[in-house]
């Protein structure tokens, strides 16, 4: 595969170095969070406990004389350790879609002054082209009524106001 333009290989340099720098500003509970979490998400995680879980049961079922029933049928105590494995499973799990929620947020407010810095660019582009329209006598691209539009500056809190009262209420 072809390495990509200089202009994309510089993007994707700036997005991984913001990636990196966010994953290097994690607490030590957050890293603790994050380890926990990519472990309970895997395949490692089910099998380890496919094993702890058989091995529970067939020690506590099967008749063996030179070993005791430590936690006999209903197995209360291992309901119990499941009970409270699955209080921190949820806990870790929470803390780590927060963590990536706020990750998510930050990248959203990027992507919002990527726009907004986008439109007033486009807005000033759109004006050079219409004066050096009309300075070229082009008058039928200068009275456009699309480019007219398009050219004047976007109130963002305009549109915003509008977008809030356009959409239905939850």
């Amino acid at each position: 595969m072809p390495a990509p333009p200089n202009h994309l290989r510089d993007h994707i340099e700036i997005i991984a170095k913001h990636e990196e720098e966010f994953l290097a500003g994690r607490t030590t509970s957050e890293r603790i969070g994050d380890w926990f979490g990519r472990f309970i998400g895997s395949l490692g995680f089910i099998v380890t406990h496919a094993v702890v879980f058989s091995g529970w049961i067939l020690v506590n079922t099967l008749p063996m004389k030179a070993m005791h029933h430590f936690d006999p049928l209903p197995f209360s105590l291992l309901d119990s350790i499941v009970a409270l494995e699955a209080i921190f499973l949820a806990s870790f799990i929470v803390m780590r879609q927060s963590r990536l929620s706020r990750r998510s947020d930050e990248r959203e407010h990027l992507i919002l002054q990527v726009l907004l810095l986008a439109e007033k660019e486009i807005t000033a582009v759109l004006n050079l082209q219409k004066r050096m329209a009309q300075r070229s006598g082009l008058t039928d691209l200068v009275g456009d009524a699309e480019i007219a539009q398009l050219s004047q500056q976007t109130s963002i809190d305009e549109m915003a106001q509008t977008i809030r009262e356009t959409l239905p209420a939850e």
